[in-house]
């Protein structure tokens, strides 16, 4: 499984996974503009569709295509040799919304197929939303006044214990959890209990 990473593109120095057997996949996001510009500027038109899913949840329709090119170098990221575009419409109460998304991975198209690689993507967006996102709006951890000596090793580590706490009562709403709870000081206590 390769390493799929949010930030920056990586210099030659610090991705040397090409050589060592591993793979990466960066998601390229709007504020990498010059690199985001480049890969939607590929001719995409021309490029046929290699996988298109749809789904129905959450009260909305979803469609995921995704389209796939190898590319030979140019792209800032030592042993690139892939880039995919995932176009995902999603059709709520009528109103249509298209976010697209690019992939820049070392993994040739022999070794994984575009929709693969794009599962390990979403894969790893799943954790992101289930952990990282409760963290940053539920707990507003960003704005936390904590910043001294390990204070915020220390808050980092209770909230992810009462993020996983919560979950294992069954708690998929952590926002509402938190507010159920924080109604009656009985209630985190007989949960702490039965865990």
């Amino acid at each position: 499984m390769p390493c799929t990473v949010s930030g920056p593109p990586p210099s030659t120095s610090s991705v040397g996974a090409g050589h060592r057997g591993g793979h990466y996949v960066f998601t390229v996001k709007n504020n990498q503009k010059v690199l985001r510009d480049l890969l939607k500027s590929l001719p995409w038109n021309a490029i046929p569709v290699s996988s298109s899913t749809g789904g129905y949840g959450h009260g909305r329709r979803e469609q995921r295509t995704i389209k796939a090119t190898e590319v030979a170098g140019g792209l800032g990221f030592p042993h690139a040799c892939q880039v995919l575009q995932v176009r995902r419409t999603v059709t709520r109460k009528g109103r249509r919304s298209v976010e697209v998304v690019y992939l820049v991975t070392s993994i040739p198209m022999t070794s994984a197929a575009p929709l693969q690689v794009a599962g390990w993507v979403r894969g790893h967006w799943a954790i992101e939303n289930r952990l990282h996102w409760v963290r940053d709006v539920t707990f507003d951890e960003d704005r936390s006044a904590v910043r001294t000596g390990t204070g915020p090793q220390v808050m980092a580590t209770i909230r992810n214990t009462v993020v996983s706490v919560l979950r294992l009562a069954g708690h998929d709403n952590i926002a509402a959890a938190l507010r159920h709870h924080g109604r009656d000081p009985h209630r985190p206590i007989d949960l702490l209990h039965a865990a």
